[in-house]
């Protein structure tokens, strides 16, 4: 583990850290959130623990929270984490042979981590990012939930600090410098285009799903390759 640690650059490094941040910030919203909705202390820190996805968190707490079935809030949570399928094929090779490292290696396996592996073009360096966001987003988003969780019953309010908004930009900030390339902007401004017009119209985590069609839409726009002659 000290190789990774040791492979990463001081911009890298300030990069994560500014992103373990961030998301400190939304653990502490999170908490504060649950517990001020009526969550029992414990929960929001053992689903941050378990299962470690701020966006299936969020939407368990509010779709519970608003008098939703829990069993409703656990699939939606799971529609929404759809997206780590593709994800494991896109990093599998950071992962690692054998089963205990893969097995904690997809435990980590969320937007952030991902990004910043597909950001590297080096195979050891996509490694390094992968483990050092991955491990230091989830020491993080936990130290945070536990902060959020015991002022959540102090804070009535957790609106008025906007810190929900952390999250989706940090995304933002991840996605772009990716956007500066054709093959990369299309598919993303498609599952844009169909998420925010399906938003009005289906139950919260589908529109995320939808928006996956924006791969099909990048696959059908790509340039074939020349062949060589012979």
């Amino acid at each position: 583990m000290r190789s990774i640690w040791r492979t990463l650059d001081r911009g890298l490094a300030r990069d994560i850290g500014l992103v373990c941040l961030a998301d400190c910030l939304v653990g502490v919203s999170y908490g504060a959130i649950a517990v001020s909705s009526g969550f029992p202390l414990w929960l929001p820190m053992l689903m941050s623990l378990l299962v470690f996805a701020g966006a299936s968190q969020f939407m368990f707490v509010g779709i519970v929270a608003a008098g939703g079935n829990p069993f409703a809030a656990v699939l939606a949570g799971l529609l929404a984490n759809a997206r780590h399928l593709p994800f494991g094929f896109a990093v599998g090779d950071v992962l690692g042979k054998r089963w205990a490292a893969r097995l904690a290696g997809s435990h980590l396996m969320i937007d952030e981590s991902v990004a910043f592996a597909l950001a590297q073009r080096e195979a050891h360096r996509r490694r390094a990012a992968y483990w050092a966001c991955g491990i230091g987003l989830f020491a993080c988003w936990n130290l945070g939930v536990v902060a959020g969780a015991f002022a959540g019953a102090v804070i009535k309010d957790t609106d008025v600090f906007g810190l929900d908004a952390a999250f989706p930009a940090v995304l933002l900030a991840l996605v772009l410098p990716s956007l500066r390339d054709r093959s990369a902007r299309l598919p993303v401004l498609a599952g844009v285009v169909v998420a925010l017009a399906a938003t009005p119209f289906l139950p919260a985590g589908l529109p995320v799903l939808l928006a996956l069609a924006g791969v099909v839409v990048g696959v059908a726009a790509k340039e074939p390759e020349p062949q060589e002659v012979r």
